[in-house]
């Protein structure tokens, strides 16, 4: 089976960890021996890799065509006009990468399928391109792009439009799904194939050796935040608990962004600053240390389809203390996973945390709970969904 795997939403040299679960998922489908992939990750044009232009620079600065863990990775441009983009987005995505999937086909991969990520614009675009090239299609859904997205109009009508031309739709949490249905999606074509984690790559270690290599503290308690440091991920939320939980407990937060500035003056006002670490950018390879050095993870996002740092949290032992919101209790389900937040608020953390360590779990059982998302099943589940299409196409 040749798959041509479309979405913006991948990794590059230039941003490593950017969209790094849609690799992840591919990778585990091409361990079985019976898929060939070539990625098409557009990229949106800039004419210029000055640092001052920040992601910009990046976009500017990613080649046209790279290796990563042994896939092919193709970065054609589009062009993303400001206070259009939007609309136009889906448009000039596939015009952008036409030229370089047609000359793909010319080289000798001529693809069965387009797997593409993230509906808008992404999926929209996958759409444009299987009418052009006569070829069948699926998308999956990873957040955003059902629960935000579809407030504006034309992407919303775009969205249904696609969702009844692919041949099928997957959703990496069933909320996702669910919320595609309420929109007007057809049933029989929705799918929820959830992320798995890397068992191997995120596992246990003890906690004083894992506070030792880091350079942290062994006495007290530690409490992580991960991810991007923008408003939407909730850090500030976590530096604005420290003063509401126990005395003995210090942050680390681990990412990069704009509010990290914002984060450190809201310390420093809270009287918190020396209870605060900013790690930075952390790469995959060393995330399991800081989980392990943890008591626990907190996600405090406004918005997450399915959010793999929790998995990657308690596959290393480390329940999670998160907001309730969308695919989120589909992951924290049991009390060996952690907890849910009666709020999004400091207080909600500092509630939530209290109620984790009345009831704290084993690390065993935390990682027996992520133990069962393993990626075998979502990896079985994507193989009989293209089959299904391919055979179905073949006998049409």
């Amino acid at each position: 089976m040749r798959l041509l795997l479309f979405s913006s939403l991948f990794p590059s040299s230039q941003r490593p960890i950017h969209g790094i679960f849609v690799e992840t998922r591919l990778r585990e489908l091409m361990k079985t021996g019976q898929v060939e992939a070539r990625v098409v990750a557009p990229v949106p044009w800039f004419p210029s890799t000055s640092p001052r232009f920040g992601d910009y620079a990046l976009f500017a600065a990613t080649p046209r065509f790279e290796q990563r863990n042994g896939l092919e990775v193709h970065h054609p441009r589009y062009l993303l006009a400001p206070k259009v983009g939007m609309s136009t987005a889906p448009y000039t995505m596939a015009l952008g990468a036409l030229g370089t999937i047609r000359k793909l086909q010319r080289e000798g991969f001529d693809f069965d399928l387009i797997d593409a990520h993230y509906y808008y614009p992404d999926g929209v675009a996958a759409g444009l391109l299987a009418k052009w090239l006569g070829k069948p299609f699926v998308v999956t859904a990873r957040g955003t792009d059902l629960n935000l997205i579809p407030d504006y109009a034309v992407p919303r009508k775009l969205i249904l439009d696609t969702a009844r031309k692919a041949s099928a739709s997957i959703g990496v949490a069933k909320a996702l799904m669910d919320t595609l249905r309420d929109l007007g999606g057809e049933p029989e074509k929705l799918n929820t194939l959830r992320n798995g984690v890397d068992l191997e790559r995120f596992a246990p270690e003890p906690r004083d050796v894992a506070r030792q290599r880091l350079g942290l503290p062994v006495d007290g308690r530690l409490l992580l935040s991960v991810g991007h440091l923008v408003e939407r991920k909730g850090h500030h939320i976590a530096v604005g608990a420290l003063p509401l939980l126990p005395a003995d407990v210090r942050l680390v937060i681990a990412g990069s962004g704009e509010e990290r500035g914002t984060l450190e003056r809201q310390a420093q006002k809270l009287g918190v600053a020396d209870r605060v670490r900013f790690a930075g950018v952390v790469p995959q390879t060393e995330l399991k240390w800081w989980y392990a050095a943890a008591d626990a993870l907190t996600l405090c996002s406004s918005r997450e389809g399915w959010a793999n740092v929790l998995l990657e949290a308690m596959a290393c032992g480390t329940p999670v203390i998160a907001t309730n919101i969308w695919g989120t209790p589909e992951v924290v389900s049991t009390p060996d996973a952690g907890v849910l937040m009666p709020a999004r608020s400091a207080d909600g953390l500092a509630q939530g945390w209290a109620a984790l360590f009345a009831n704290y779990p084993a690390r065993e059982a935390t990682r027996r709970h992520a133990e069962s998302f393993s990626w075998e099943a979502t990896t079985q589940g994507q193989l009989d969904l293209f089959r299904s299409i391919l055979s179905t196409r073949a006998a049409a």
